[in-house]
């Protein structure tokens, strides 16, 4: 399958067009929804537009092969300027030495006179042992195998879409945890500060607290960069430009709620179907290779007319005498034609085709194979993920009890700077933690729904 091929055909202009089309979305006020996002990626990503224009290719292939249902017809109008000398002789067929009718007159002379020549020749095959139809199913099974594909793909951009969504969700609330980590350590260090002025701590914690603030905002820069590579990858997908960029995401904020999640049904999968589509084209091609081994018969009709300026006796008329086509014939026959010699290489495709087929059916199995082990992984994955997500709320609390506590006992003079800092640390990633636990369960929930070939029940589930 050769995508790129089809998709270069387009004016190179057309393609530079789409670009500030895209950019120049409207963006909600309130930001965009992973619904939005998806739908946007669908109607806009450049693999689409291939996909279509294959069916679109594949459209125009149909009615080629029904184009061959209709007669032939053939003219030509000749006008030249030519010797006559004529030998006796054969002479194989070949594309070089032009031929002549006419008597031989034993002649070798260089004068020349007018010849012209003006017919139509029509041909049509009334019956052809199912060659035509089955070239006709070829080529539509060919569009229905494009078609799949279309879904197929357009079911990937949406996966990737929403994963690139969900990344960027999750990179935005690190970027908020790890800012309140900074605010944190800019506190303590300004109470640390306080106390040290005032003789009551050692320098040594002002500099550990510095030091961690230090360490704090290293952690937000790099939070702040994946933020930057995640609005990036979205942006390819949507059309709008990364700094334009900003998203409704309250409800995945929450873990989603309970929900049963419908059987798995692999045939319905645009994977599946795709490589199911592609063994119909590959059988419909093979029927049309098994059936182009048949005699070709052709009932043809011609009428045509000839003008020369020559005489058989060798003499010439002169003048413009022979641009007129004068002596006019007509014919009607039938002509049958068979490639007896072509059985062996016909037997050879053959062969490589069904080669083809069972490598194809192999592919389906492993399709449904993988597919299967992707739905086991999410379901592992989302169990997984919802129990975590259940947990961290718990380990956030005990951070914020314990670094309270660590403040308290410093204030008092009890505990260290050490305990402080540990327990911001603490606190800083049991919130990042919980934040990735919500998100990571919506990540699972899509996975599920990605091996089922069906975004819709998730996108539901995302709607306020």
């Amino acid at each position: 399958m050769n995508m790129r091929r089809h998709f270069s055909k387009l004016p190179f202009f057309l393609l530079l067009s789409q670009v500030p089309a895209l950019q120049a979305q409207q963006i909600p006020a309130a930001g965009i929804t992973i619904r939005q996002a998806v739908e946007s990626a669908k109607r806009n990503y450049p693999a689409i537009a291939v996909s279509q224009q294959q069916i679109d290719a594949a459209a125009a292939g149909i009615q080629l092969a029904r184009t061959a249902y209709l007669p032939r017809v053939d003219s030509i109008v000749q006008a030249n300027l030519a010797t006559r000398n004529n030998v006796f002789g054969l002479l194989l067929p070949q594309s070089v030495i032009p031929s002549i009718s006419g008597p031989v007159l034993g002649t070798n002379s260089l004068d020349s006179v007018w010849g012209s020549a003006i017919g139509v020749t029509v041909s049509w095959e009334p019956f052809d042992f199912g060659l035509r139809g089955a070239n006709i199913t070829a080529a539509t099974a060919a569009k229905t195998r494009t078609e799949a594909t279309l879904k197929r793909s357009q079911l990937d951009i949406s996966v990737a879409a929403a994963d690139a969504f969900l990344t960027l969700v999750a990179a935005q609330e690190t970027v908020r945890a790890a800012q309140a980590g900074v605010d944190r350590a800019q506190s303590i260090l300004q109470s640390v500060r306080t106390q040290s002025d005032a003789q009551l701590r050692p320098g040594a914690d002002v500099s550990r607290s510095e030091a961690e603030l230090a360490a704090a905002r290293t952690q937000l820069i790099k939070a702040q960069q994946a933020q930057d590579v995640a609005r990036a990858l979205l942006s390819q997908f949507i059309g709008i430009p990364p700094e334009q960029i900003t998203l409704s995401v309250a409800r995945l904020l929450q873990i989603p709620p309970e929900q049963t999640i419908s059987p798995l049904d692999i045939e319905q999968n645009p994977a599946f179907v795709e490589q199911n589509a592609i063994i119909n084209q590959r059988k419909a091609e093979l029927e049309a290779l098994e059936k182009s081994y048949v005699p070709k018969f052709l009932m043809q009709s011609s009428a045509f007319a000839r003008g020369t300026g020559a005489l058989t006796n060798g003499t010439r008329l002169g003048g413009v005498n022979g641009l007129a086509p004068d002596t006019q014939n007509y014919a009607v026959g039938v002509s049958l034609t068979f490639p007896f010699f072509d059985r062996s290489s016909i037997h050879a495709r053959e062969s490589g085709q069904e080669a083809t087929i069972r490598a194809e059916t192999a592919r389906s199995l492993q399709i449904a194979t993988e597919l299967t082990s992707r739905r086991n992984v999410a379901n592992a994955a989302l169990d997984g993920s919802r129990r975590i997500a259940a947990n961290t709320p718990v380990a956030v609390a005990a951070a914020m009890t314990a670094n309270q506590q660590a403040n308290a006992r410093y204030q008092a003079g009890l505990g260290t700077i050490v305990e402080v800092v540990d327990s911001q640390r603490l606190l800083t990633q049991a919130e990042i933690d919980d934040a990735l636990a919500r998100l990571s369960v919506w990540r699972a929930l899509l996975s599920v729904a990605a091996s089922s070939g069906d975004l819709e029940p998730f996108l539901v589930g995302t709607a306020p």
